[in-house]
């Protein structure tokens, strides 16, 4: 892929400005309240973190993914869930308090896990020789896109937490266009061949949408969480940071792989549909519950 405005300035701006949006709507609290509810916000991680990398390693398998796009799944799985999950989880009467701290925590996490998960998914896929290991340059190049937009937003709530409220929409609505357009963008770099990506990773990315959800939702409850906890952790894990996944496949200074890219593009249409169906049977039936929105509900 030839590296251009967009591919080399626009990605990496337009994952500042929705990271920079993130920060505007996390405090120091929002990482303390791991202490106050640690079996939640635990669950939530190791679905996270081990069962849809897992997940996603056994779709891409049983699909019989192309390297490239087995890769962007699994890069996608290794991805932490976005911003939007916090905004279904409140429509779905979800513990949004919940959502904001594991989006904290799984964001700082990331960093480390993120690169680990790409290098297994490259080898296992793409053979051994063919692998391109994140060196520490690259490692802190994510670690500059992703963590200090989010820091300094996290220092403007900190510091002057009227002048954050008086950002966080527009910086929301911001956040919302690049989000489309950055989708747009991967897609229509590739767009001679989308129809057979499509064809070939969309019911893969499907399915382990659906997965990722029924994942969220039902192990918290298999070990007795409340069902608010239950489906904010399925919105956590079943709405994923599509930007990152994106951004990092196609940066030039990171994988340089185009179609690596198309995973998290298709995901990233394909999710919001899905979790708003999701949120409509979960939320049946609690109209009645009163909502708190603190993990300790």
């Amino acid at each position: 892929m030839q590296s251009n405005v967009v591919t080399a300035v626009f990605l990496p701006l337009a994952l500042g400005i929705i990271m920079l949006g993130l920060g505007l709507s996390l405090t120091i609290a929002d990482f303390k309240r791991v202490v106050v509810v640690p079996k939640a916000v635990l669950v939530g991680l190791v679905c996270q973190t081990l069962l849809l990398p897992a997940a996603a390693f056994a779709i891409a398998k049983g699909f019989g993914l192309r390297p490239e796009l087995a890769v962007g799944l699994m890069l996608l799985a290794a991805s932490p869930g976005g911003a939007t999950a916090n905004l279904y989880s409140h429509l779905a009467r979800g513990d949004v308090a919940l959502n904001i701290t594991l989006t904290a925590v799984n964001s700082l996490l990331s960093l480390f896990t993120l690169p680990l998960i790409v290098h297994f998914a490259m080898t296992q896929f793409m053979g051994a020789g063919h692998a391109i290991p994140f060196q520490f340059s690259k490692i802190v190049q994510v670690f500059a896109i992703v963590l200090v937009p989010v820091s300094i937003g996290m220092l403007v709530r900190g510091r002057k937490p009227k002048v954050a409220d008086s950002m966080n929409r527009p910086v929301r609505i911001v956040s919302a266009v690049f989000l489309i357009l950055v989708v747009g963008a991967a897609i229509a770099k590739e767009r001679h061949s989308i129809v057979e990506y499509f064809r070939q990773v969309g019911l893969a990315a499907l399915v382990f949408n659906i997965t990722s959800m029924a994942v969220g939702y039902l192990v918290p409850l298999v070990v007795r969480l409340p069902r608010r906890q239950a489906i904010a952790i399925g919105m956590e894990i079943g709405i994923h940071n599509g930007t990152l996944a994106i951004a990092i496949a196609s940066s030039p200074l990171l994988l340089n792989n185009s179609t690596m890219a198309i995973p998290p593009a298709i995901y990233s249409l394909i999710m919001f549909f899905t979790a708003a169906a999701f949120g409509f049977v979960v939320s049946r039936g609690m109209e009645a519950e009163p909502v708190t929105n603190s993990p300790g509900s």
